[in-house]
Order: structure tokens, then C-alpha cells, then sequence
């Protein structure tokens, strides 16, 4: 294949990568994003390996079968939960991939036309070494992101004194080091750089809360990109270099749109939570507290004779794989003259738009489908809000408490609704930590079960 039917081929995958990010951008678009997304990825595919450059077919072949397998079984097995921490893992991938191709780069030069070793060109070293760096800084952080999603790890933020002014001393380090092995290429400043980028990807994730994890995710989904953009320009791989700064900005821009939606500090978030304080007092449990609670009869009952309802659901619905049971309950208030919607919080679940898959999943239409910002000020309007293991993303916390490690954030306003019906296995505090004084309002009924098991129950009483 001569090198101009490549790069009119790679050209052609860029646009189809470029049309994806489009096509995904909207619900009503997303299946024909993926497809685009499917077809630049078999392009680039197929014009790489019909490159003369590549030699060992039974190796790349062995490797996408083995690949291939693994990614089937994991896709047929994998819950809609455990979706957030099978990203994550991902991720780490990518990076652990970008430090790979660093290394073979750095040791046989010659074999990517940039060099001999220990002499290799001097801007394919810099692209080299920061793309290893990246690369580290990714896989390192998506390793404590899925343990933190797995809850291997806590979610709380994990600080210790200290902590920024030695992550700073790390970072110029790292850049300190990509500047000597420009003048003295060395084999212990590689791997230094390796090494020191690996424990800063662990520092910077692990003080992040549980509340920040969807902008976390977001942004190791970045960083993947820029990992592999860097390293396309160690391959001269123009394909790659575009595919990562696609990945790269749009993952930069996702984060920086999801902290402003969560009144955070994009700098803040990046850098490992800077801002956040290893003092900050637990919020005391509030088994003290009265609590009204109901029945699935009791919220049939009060949810038929509303005029408008309006659901909030949260990770306890994805838990529970409630979403078909919910939208069942959904269609028959509907049927009985309710206005019915559905609120979503930008952070609510695990990852950026959780909970938008999961409802589009149960095929709840998307005009049904509100964010934030468009239904908060109709919560004061409504009859009532029926929030299905959502807890954080309504903590009227966040509004009042200044010792709280999620104040600021903006929630969704349930408790100026008339009536809130909130379902929860218990009286557990919520993936960040903190308690929700929402349970003990004067209008708020708990429903302590199952989130599946209750909405089936709803259905039976409503029918």
C-alpha cells in the first residue's frame, strides 16, 4: 500500500472518529455514532496492518484473537453497574500500552526510523518520554479509580499532610528528567521517569472523593488520549496522533462542562483534589432523628392521586437493575393522567451519563429525560419527587453544611417538592460519605427495600 492510499485511508477513519463524537453527543444519535465509531476503527485497522512496514502477522493475529476472546467474554458477562470500573480498567490499559511503546522505542530506535540506541533524535525523544509519562500517569490513576469504584479502595478522599507540595516536587521532577535524558540519554533517567510517573498517577487520584469519581473517570479518559497522541508522534502515526487528541480534548472538555455543572474547581479535580482538607468532621450519623416510613401501597396511593411526579434516579436504581420496572411505573401514572419525568443529576451513577444509558436501556423516551439545570427550579412545583437510590446528588447538605465534603455542589432540589418518596436498602450514607438529611424532612417517606423489588410492588398496587 503506497503511503498516499494510507493517509487518504487515515483520513477517512479521522472523519468517521470525528462524525462518532457527533453522533454520540445525542441520545437520539448514538447508535449511528457507534456505527461510525465501528467503521473508522476497521479502517484503521485494516490500512495499518496492510502497511509494508509490518512483518509479524502471526503475532498481530495471535494478539487480536487473545484480545478479541477476552474483550467478548468480559462484554457478555459485565453488569450495567460495573460499567463505570470496567472503563476505568480500560484506561489503564491504554496507558500501560503507551508505556510499552515508549520502552520498545527507547531500545530499538532504529526499528521506527528515530535513532540508534542511546542516540535517538531529539524530538522523538521528548514525544517518547512525555508520552510515557502520560501513559504511567494513566494507568497508575485508573488502577486506584477502579479499586475506588470496586470499593477495594475507600471512596473518601485519602490525604495526608503535606500532600500537594510533594505531588508538585514529583511533577517537576518528571519534567526535570525529560529534559536531562535530551542531554544525557540514559537508560536509569527512562526509567526513572517511568517510576516516578507511576507514583504520581497513584497520588493525584487517591485523595479524589467519591463524589468527584465521575469527573475522575472522565478524566483518565483524557489523559488516555494524549497518551496515545503522544506516542503517535513516536510512531509518526498521523492516525493516532489525531484518534488521541480527539479522545484527549473531548475528555478535557466532558470534565471541565461535568465540574462546572458540580460548582468544582476543574484545577482542583485534576490535580488531586487540591483544595480539599484532611480535617473535614464526619457528619454524625442521625439514628437519633425521626423518620417516617411507608409502604409500597402508601407510595402508589399518594403518586395516582398527583398531578405531576418527578423520578430521580441514582446508583441504587443501576444496583438494583430497576430502570424496566421503573419505566412500567412510569407508563402506568401516565396512563392514569400524571405527569411524569425523569431528572438526572450530571454526576448521578458512577460515570458521565450513567443514568442516561440505563433509562435509554428501558427505552424511556428521551423528551422524558431532563438534566439539572432544566427541571430543578419545577421541584417547588411538583407533587411529588420519587428518588430511586440517588443520594449525594439530593443532600441538601451541599447547600447548608460548609464542613461537608460536597458542599458546593450543586443537588437536585427534591425537597422543596411537596411529597418525597426516596427508596434505599437502608439508612446507609451515600458513595462520598455523608449523611442525607433529606430522610428526616417532614416530607419525606422512606421506602427501605430492594429498588426493583419496590417499584414491582408500586406496579401491582397501581394496577
Amino acid at each position: 500500500m503506497t503511503d498516499d492510499i494510507s493517509a487518504f485511508l487515515y483520513l477517512i477513519s479521522s472523519v468517521c472518529f470525528i462524525l462518532a463524537l457527533r453522533g454520540l453527543s445525542s441520545p437520539d444519535t448514538a447508535r449511528q455514532g457507534n456505527i461510525f465509531g465501528i467503521s473508522g476503527m476497521i479502517i484503521a485497522i485494516g490500512t495499518t496492518l496492510a502497511l509494508p512496514e509490518v512483518l509479524s502477522y502471526e503475532v498481530i493475529i495471535a494478539g487480536l484473537v487473545i484480545g478479541g476472546a477476552i474483550g467478548t467474554v468480559i462484554a457478555r458477562k459485565i453488569e450495567m453497574t460495573a460499567l463505570p470500573q470496567l472503563v476505568a480498567a480500560f484506561h489503564s490499559l491504554v496507558g500501560l500500552a503507551a508505556c510499552f511503546v515508549a520502552a520498545a522505542a527507547f531500545y530499538r530506535p532504529e526499528a521506527y526510523g528515530i535513532g540508534q540506541f542511546l542516540n535517538v533524535n531529539t524530538a522523538s525523544l521528548i514525544e517518547m518520554t512525555l508520552g510515557l509519562a502520560i501513559g504511567a500517569i494513566t494507568f497508575t490513576g485508573s488502577i486506584i479509580a477502579f479499586g475506588k469504584l470496586q470499593g477495594i479502595i475507600s471512596g473518601a478522599p485519602l490525604t495526608f499532610k503535606g500532600q500537594h507540595f510533594f505531588n508538585a516536587i514529583l511533577g517537576i521532577s518528571i519534567f526535570g528528567l525529560i529534559i536531562l535524558i535530551v542531554l544525557d540519554q540514559n537508560e536509569a533517567i527512562f526509567w526513572s521517569i517511568l517510576a516516578l510517573s507511576f507514583l504520581i498517577g497513584i497520588l493525584i487520584i487517591i485523595p479524589i472523593g467519591g463524589a468527584d469519581m465521575p469527573v475522575v473517570i472522565s478524566m483518565l479518559n483524557s489523559y488516555s488520549g494524549w497518551a496515545a497522541c503522544g506516542i503517535g508522534f513516536t510512531l509518526g502515526n498521523s492516525l493516532l496522533i489525531i484518534t488521541g487528541a480527539l479522545v484527549g480534548s473531548s475528555g478535557a472538555i466532558l470534565s471541565y462542562i461535568m465540574c462546572k455543572g458540580m460548582n468544582r474547581s476543574f484545577f482542583s479535580v485534576i490535580l488531586g483534589g487540591f483544595g480539599v482538607e484532611s480535617d473535614l468532621t464526619d457528619v454524625q450519623q442521625g439514628s437519633d432523628k425521626a423518620i417516617k416510613s411507608g409502604s409500597a401501597e402508601d407510595a402508589a396511593f399518594i403518586m395516582e392521586n398527583a398531578s405531576s411526579v418527578i423520578i430521580v434516579p441514582g446508583y441504587g436504581m443501576a444496583v438494583a437493575q430497576a430502570q424496566h420496572a421503573l419505566r412500567e411505573m412510569g407508563d402506568i401514572l401516565k396512563e392514569k393522567g400524571v405527569n411524569v419525568r425523569y431528572a438526572i443529576h450530571p454526576v448521578a451513577g458512577r460515570m458521565p451519563g450513567h443514568m442516561n444509558v440505563l433509562l435509554a436501556e428501558a427505552n424511556v423516551p428521551y423528551e422524558q429525560v431532563l438534566e439539572l439545570d432544566e427541571i430543578n427550579r419545577d421541584f417547588s412545583q411538583t407533587d411529588v419527587a420519587f428518588v430511586i437510590g440517588a443520594n449525594d446528588v439530593t443532600n441538601p447538605a451541599a447547600k447548608t453544611d460548609t464542613s461537608s465534603p460536597i458542599y458546593g455542589m450543586p443537588i437536585l432540589d427534591v425537597e422543596n417538592a411537596q411529597t418525597v418518596l426516596f427508596i434505599k436498602r437502608s439508612m446507609a450514607s451515600g458513595y462520598a460519605g455523608v449523611d442525607n438529611e433529606l430522610f428526616f424532612r417532614d416530607n419525606t417517606m422512606m421506602l427501605f427495600s430492594d429498588a426493583k423489588k419496590m417499584c414491582d410492588e408500586i406496579v401491582q398496587a397501581l394496577n
